[in-house]
């Protein structure tokens, strides 16, 4: 039982607008890893047993860290797993989105996406410590660099720290009414075309614009999407070019495609994959990206929702469920069939957008929620 725990909603977003305040999109891996480095500091002051993990592929570090309790080293246990990269860009703080105060709205870059909720987890874990000492499960956190990008260099991570976990806990953003219990799949590509040169100002000649091919692509895979079925293709970069006097010869693009069930998966990889030129004179290229697979609701995953839908009735939450999109590093763990349960973080709007903010109104019974949970799944394997 937690009923004896007393949070401070301003002392939660006081920490929170510390992490916000250093900078960490996910190409940069000196800022992510100035975050892993209070993410460590945090752990430690837990007394838990962390472990850096180096980057690899040119991104920034994770951080495992873990609390036995004096248990068996094996014995799996819950898993608090989320990131701290962000998809907002150095010199964000001091230009579009700075951190700031409105009411109860609290501003900034990631303290929504989401460092906001893995701060708050860390909070509400150290206040349930101080509480009652110790659990009976171990309790692993795994801090990840590179979520916003698909997590290329950190599945194999995840999903082995997983496999030697009984729960699975993913403090995403959360939603008013509901517990994320399902995640639709994310499959990423990149579009290349490659045409040939000329001068620009000539009106014939040999050369073939890259850039008006895949103007032409991007109408055509847009047009695929299906809003009712939540089945979407959108293009969200585009490069190519070099002067406005010549024909670009090459343009590349990254297609972000959501499938909600298995059918659209397949027909989203048969689409992308049967993607040609329009023009016989310029070749084009289909990269296939890093995949968030289906994590679609399961038994143990639906057991575990009762627990936590229980605890939230108990500090005043009427919450459901259901399956979204907006992917997270619970695709991989609920794929796996290992109970996860995600949409546990703070609330709030703006996800990666300039009004990015959370409301501190939510702070303290989301941090009830969450030791509340933490402690309740620890009784229940006692």
């Amino acid at each position: 039982m937690t009923t004896g725990l007393s949070f401070d909603a301003e002392a939660i977003a006081d920490g929170i607008a510390r992490w916000a305040a250093v900078e960490s999109p996910s190409f940069d891996p000196a800022g992510v890893n100035r975050m892993m480095d209070l993410a460590e500091a945090e752990m430690r002051a837990l007394g838990a047993n962390v472990e850096r993990v180096p980057g690899t592929e040119g991104y920034g570090d994770a951080v495992r860290a873990r609390l036995d309790f004096g248990h068996a080293d094996d014995r799996p246990g819950i898993l608090v797993l989320g990131h701290l990269d962000t998809v907002h860009l150095v010199g964000t703080l001091d230009d579009t989105l700075p951190i700031r105060r409105d009411g109860d709205r609290l501003f900034g870059p990631g303290v929504l996406d989401m460092k906001g909720g893995m701060y708050l987890a860390c909070h509400a874990v150290r206040k349930l410590l101080e509480y009652r000492e110790r659990l009976n499960l171990p309790l692993t956190f795994l801090f990840i660099p590179d979520e916003e990008i698909g997590s290329p260099s950190t599945r194999a991570l995840i999903e082995e720290t997983a496999r030697a976990n009984r729960y699975v806990l993913v403090p995403e953003p959360g939603k008013p009414a509901h517990f994320v219990s399902g995640r639709h799949a994310f499959l990423r590509y990149k579009l290349h075309c490659y045409g040939q040169p000329a001068h620009a100002g000539v009106a014939v000649g040999v050369g073939r614009s890259s850039i008006s091919v895949m103007a032409r692509l991007i109408a055509q895979v847009e047009s695929w999407s299906d809003v009712d079925r939540e089945m979407t293709f959108r293009v969200g970069t585009i490069t190519g070019g070099t002067f406005v006097n010549v024909i670009p010869t090459e343009c590349h693009a990254e297609v972000l495609c959501v499938a909600p069930d298995m059918d659209a998966f397949a027909e989203v990889q048969q689409r992308m994959s049967s993607i040609v030129s329009p023009d016989p004179d310029v070749r084009v290229e289909v990269e296939a990206g890093p995949v968030r697979p289906l994590f679609q609701p399961q038994q143990a995953t639906l057991e575990l929702l009762e627990v936590a839908q229980r605890i939230a009735r108990d500090v005043g939450l009427e919450l459901g469920h259901a399956q979204f999109g907006g992917g997270s590093d619970g695709n991989f763990t609920g794929a796996l069939g290992i109970p996860t349960l995600d949409g546990l973080g703070v609330e709030g709007t703006g996800v990666h957008t300039k009004q990015e903010h959370l409301l501190v109104s939510s702070l303290v019974p989301r941090a009830r929620l969450f030791s509340g949970l933490v402690a309740a799944l620890s009784d229940r394997n006692a």
